[in-house]
């Protein structure tokens, strides 16, 4: 069975970093049995620019009809102050894939180790799972007036309970353990949260349940991260949390991300970007759009075993000091990809000489 991958490469350094997970995408299946097909389709300023829409309605039409999506990075200066903004159509492609939640993990390597501003001796490797399409961002009614603002938090049980067991089901799939932030002290939303989660936690007696108030949870990711496993939260705090969260490993591009609904494709990108500063210098760094093409593969593919290849390529690249300007290294993005795919080809090969 073929894979149909949509593929939106959008804008200034988009193109670059989503050629990159391109080409390991390429390297890791080769041979494997995988076989995909890419559908690659304009989106946010490219959309613009192409069919004057950031999600034009074949994109959307191409997106909804595949098995999975994959974003690079959209929007910058050359649409500020437009009618129509790339970001729309981010909003708008989120809302007509029912994608609600976000998943973003956070896992420093011990090749990573000495880029992040964390000393901890312990391993860090958890996952945020973030409500994408409601709370404050979308709460009804807003308003702006002379002399205030109105914004509204709002969540219906329905809402929390479909992010929640995605969480649950994660956890079950990991270590088990399933952290709530939130702020039940002040917020009538995290007490509603907090019963409802309570309820659904009852489901998954495997799975350890504990809370934590959202500025507790900060200051714990930077002094304990370890403690952690799943963070399940809701849309506002998952916003701080997973930027904060990415940070400590040292720079933002290394991160991917997920977003699923209950079915249909689920769309992987990495966290960071356009950043029009660097476009065209072939300085980008790769590591979170390769991620992302990791993540795609176990989560809608079932193919954790060349997520893994490309995770040790990663992991080996990155020791060997082949790295990007962000990282402190002199290597361009081909540079890099390159030297991923070599490792994953000389991995596979000294594994195949081994086992004849």
């Amino acid at each position: 069975m073929t894979a149909n991958i949509t593929v939106l490469a959008g804008d200034y350094i988009g193109p670059e970093i989503m050629a990159a997970g391109l080409k390991v995408l390429a390297a890791v299946s080769e041979g494997q049995g995988f076989d995909y097909q890419l559908h690659e389709v304009p989106f946010g300023g490219a959309g613009i620019d192409q069919a004057g829409d950031p999600l034009p309605a074949e994109t959307l039409k191409t997106a909804q009809q595949s098995d999975a999506v994959l974003l690079a990075a959209i929007g910058g200066p050359k649409w500020d102050g437009a009618p129509k903004t790339p970001e729309q159509g981010l909003l708008a492609i989120r809302k007509a894939l029912n994608l609600f939640a976000n998943i973003r993990p956070t896992e420093i390597s011990p090749a990573m180790q000495k880029y992040s501003p964390l000393k901890n001796t312990e391993p860090v490797d958890f996952v945020i799972v973030r409500e994408l399409t409601s709370g404050i961002y979308f709460g009804t009614p807003r308003e702006t007036a002379a002399d205030y603002a109105l914004d509204t938090m709002r969540y219906t049980n329905e809402e929390i309970e479909r992010i929640t067991h995605v969480a649950f089901e994660m956890a079950m799939k990991r270590r088990k353990h399933v952290t709530l932030v939130d702020k039940a002290n002040v917020l009538a939303t995290s007490k509603r949260w907090r019963k409802i989660v309570a309820q659904i936690a009852a489901e998954y007696p495997e799975v350890t349940y504990d809370t934590s108030y959202v500025d507790a949870a900060s200051m714990k990711i930077i002094s304990a991260p370890s403690q952690f496993d799943v963070i399940l939260t809701e849309n506002l705090f998952g916003d701080i949390l997973s930027d904060e969260a990415a940070e400590t490993t040292g720079s933002l591009g290394t991160i991917p991300s997920m977003s699923r609904g209950t079915d249909g494709p689920s769309l992987y990108e990495p966290i960071h970007g356009s950043a029009p500063d660097i476009a065209g210098k072939g300085i980008a760094d790769p590591i979170s759009m390769i991620r992302s093409v990791a993540m795609m593969l176990t989560h809608s593919f079932d193919r954790a075993d060349l997520a893994a290849e490309i995770t040790e390529g990663i992991n080996q690249t990155v020791a060997a000091g082949i790295v990007t300007p962000d990282l402190g290294g002199k290597a361009t993005t081909a540079e890099m990809t390159k030297a991923i795919i070599n490792h994953i080809k000389e991995s596979r090969h000294s594994y195949e000489s081994n086992h004849v």
